[in-house]
């Protein structure tokens, strides 16, 4: 067995932890970028269709064929209420700076619409969705060999971490970040670890083995036992990245995404990727993609991890994935975190989630699909939130006839 049985929580998604920094992502020209955090709204709109005109990418390759999503014969189009005020979605959209909203119910479109000078074939970048990706593409590994288990060390694979916070640190507990190792998940203070682990520069040599992030997660210390404690850590997505770029032995992330999602699904664009400064794509950050390729990979979910009756994924592996992986002795109210997704609080589903308004809900005994980009004017906002929910709950409401 690859996964140990445990008794799953239904789970929330903490809407104001879904946070991704920019952690030391590599720029294409010689000049500084501001960190994407700090973006005008302006650039927002500029720079998150385009992002390699910013940054250096990889490429997600598409396959020659598609697969197609139908518009189905009945669109939904319902008043969005909040705040005692009703909206028309386009409205909704437009002050709430929303570039697109795709609903997918019983495998057809119910609805697609786009804001902001958004078109259909533009791609946008969603910050910490790229760890849900990072989980699928880990989960591959496992199943083809090149990973052996979820409860592997992770010094099997980053032996530069022997000695280290994270010695005798579980790929699981990686993914469902309860390492125990301390960090400082505060965008606001220059001091925390988040900022501080994209100061460091790539000095050249082994692209993991010099890793600035690599060397700077090497330096953490331990506050809990492994399973002691859950906290919200993108650099250990970028660790767990990391692990996935050494085990596949000089296939790269994009590649290995495209081999095993982007082309045998159908994807209908090559997605990008964002590359760290030492030219890895980032496991905690900055995948883009166009909006009905952010529903497929939804589908790819509904469908067990199975592309044409082929399994991509091990058994079991969607369900651990997208259910509550903190132990329950230790779970604070609020906390439910799954490998790198975010189960409900209801129960009803999962979701993969960035900052500025970034997210793929799935319901699976709905099968519905609700994808949302936005480039919101804070990281993280409360209000922003329950606008955000308000959006997607009215309109699972309406797309389940309800």
């Amino acid at each position: 067995m690859i996964f140990r049985t445990t008794k799953f929580a239904a789970a929330a998604g903490a809407l104001l932890l879904v946070a991704s920094p920019a952690l030391a992502q590599k720029a294409v020209g010689p000049d500084p970028v501001p960190s994407i955090l700090t973006w005008t709204q302006k650039q927002q709109l500029e720079r998150y269709p385009a992002i390699e005109k910013t940054y250096q990418v990889g490429t997600i390759a598409k396959g020659p064929n598609v697969r197609a999503l139908p518009v189905a014969a009945t669109q939904i189009d319902p008043k969005i209420t909040y705040s005692g005020r009703s909206y028309a979605i386009d409205k909704y959209m437009t002050d709430n700076r929303i570039s697109g909203v795709l609903v997918i119910k019983n495998g057809q479109i119910v609805l697609e619409k786009y804001a902001l000078g958004r078109k259909p074939e533009d791609r946008w970048t969603t910050f910490s969705v790229a760890k849900s990706l990072t989980s699928i593409l880990i989960g591959a590994a496992i199943k083809e060999g090149w990973i052996n288990d979820v409860y592997d060390p992770i010094t099997k694979y980053l032996p530069e971490l022997k000695g280290t916070a994270y010695e005798d640190v579980s790929l699981h507990r990686l993914m469902s970040m309860t390492t125990g190792v301390k960090w400082n998940e505060d965008y606001a203070n220059p001091k925390s670890d988040v900022a501080m682990a994209s100061t460091a520069n790539y000095i050249g040599g082994g692209a993991i083995a010099n890793n600035p992030l690599l060397k700077y997660m090497a330096g953490l210390k331990r506050e809990a036992e492994p399973g002691g404690k859950w906290v919200y850590k993108t650099g250990e997505t970028d660790l767990a990245g990391l692990v996935l770029a050494r085990s596949l032995g000089g296939i790269s992330l994009s590649q290995y995404a495209s081999a095993k999602l982007w082309k045998p699904f159908g994807m209908e664009s090559d997605a990008i990727w964002m590359l760290d400064k030492a030219g890895i794509e980032r496991g905690g950050c900055c995948m883009s993609a166009t909006l009905r390729d952010y529903g497929r990979i939804g589908l790819f979910l509904l469908g067990n991890g199975e592309i044409d009756g082929k399994a991509v994924l091990p058994p079991g592996y969607v369900t651990a994935a997208t259910t509550n992986r903190i132990p329950e002795a230790v779970r604070k109210p609020g906390e439910n975190y799954g490998y790198f997704w975010w189960p409900r609080e209801d129960g009803a589903g999962y979701a993969a989630r960035g900052i500025f308004g970034q997210g793929i809900e799935i319901y699976p005994e709905e099968n519905l699909i609700i994808v949302v980009n936005s480039a919101m004017p804070k990281a993280t906002d409360r209000t922003q939130s329950l606008k955000t929910q308000a959006l997607t709950q009215t309109l699972r409401k309406a797309a389940n006839g309800e």
